[in-house]
């Protein structure tokens, strides 16, 4: 599942700002011990659509993509929405602040695309670790952004948007932290991700939807990994190979239109991907011992 803005509300306050439509790409800021404590809902391994820079104190791990990285101290992490993630965190001492915002809140004011930031991109390094004079720093930021959310002032985003960019360079101005490791359990983490981002595909609703990860190394270009590294992780799990899984849903998804839509074969070979209608027969045949049609008429 992917959480949107209006889950992030529901789940934490259980209310919506009255300018989450607004076409302004939307920003807030919080402490994050104002989103703790009982009743707060644990933090889901999901990608979420929109972005997320967070200053977190205390021992923590985080999951991100297919790693993790265990940090005690103050962190300054980047989260963007192309990759899921989640942290837990390992001590009673967390505190801290989070600032959230839609890809649109940057993207007529800053040149370039955001996600081409090196935090941002697929595959980067988003944790920085902090020592006592960068978290004073990178508080006090936080701090005029809390200030100026609630002020009057007729520009406040355009200033809060500098705040955000000053956050980017100060981290881009520091290492990234190293302290990366796979995950104990790297393989089950790269197989959910990757039937996720195939089922994200289904269903097929019009003529005009195709879909665009049909092989083993789309989906290994989207994951960041090496396509042997995820074949590898996914037979190591599942027993099967990626082609095989990405066959079966293909196949499954045939079926259904097939059977429950008037959609000609030339249409249904289109949605799923095949340059020519004869292709997706033989596809379909190896897979099921039946062409489309015959299928079509049990």
């Amino acid at each position: 599942m992917i959480e949107t803005l209006e889950n992030f509300y529901q789940q934490k306050f259980n209310w919506m700002p009255d300018n989450l439509k607004q076409d302004i790409g939307h920003f807030n800021v919080f402490r994050l011990e104002d989103c703790l404590g009982h009743g707060s809902t644990p933090v889901k391994y999901s990608r979420r659509d929109f972005y997320k820079v967070s200053l977190i104190r205390g021992k923590n791990r985080y999951h991100y993509a297919d790693k993790s990285i265990e940090i005690a101290g103050s962190t300054l992490i980047f989260f963007n929405p192309s990759v899921p993630y989640t942290w837990e965190s390992l001590s009673d001492d967390k505190t801290g602040f989070f600032c959230i915002f839609k890809e649109s809140f940057f993207t007529e004011k800053m040149r370039g695309n955001i996600n081409e930031l090196p935090m941002f991109m697929p595959g980067g390094k988003p944790a920085y670790l902090l020592n006592k004079t960068h978290d004073k720093r990178v508080s006090q930021i936080f701090t005029k952004m809390l200030d100026e959310i609630d002020s009057e002032y007729r520009f406040k985003y355009d200033l809060l948007r500098n705040y955000v960019t000053e956050l980017i360079h100060y981290a881009l101005k520091m290492e990234p932290s190293e302290t990366l490791y796979q995950h104990p359990d790297a393989n089950t983490r790269i197989t959910a991700i990757f039937t996720e981002l195939l089922e994200r595909q289904f269903p097929i609703e019009s003529p005009s939807q195709r879909l665009s990860l049909r092989s083993a190394t789309d989906y290994a270009e989207q994951l960041s990994v090496h396509v042997n590294h995820l074949n590898r992780a996914i037979r190591l799990t599942t027993g099967r190979t990626t082609t095989e899984h990405i066959a079966e849903r293909i196949v499954s998804e045939a079926k259904v239109l097939l059977k429950h839509t008037d959609w000609n074969v030339a249409e249904i070979s289109y949605c799923l991907g095949f340059e020519e209608a004869a292709h997706f027969n033989n596809y379909f045949k190896k897979h099921t011992q039946l062409n489309p049609t015959s299928f079509r008429a049990i």
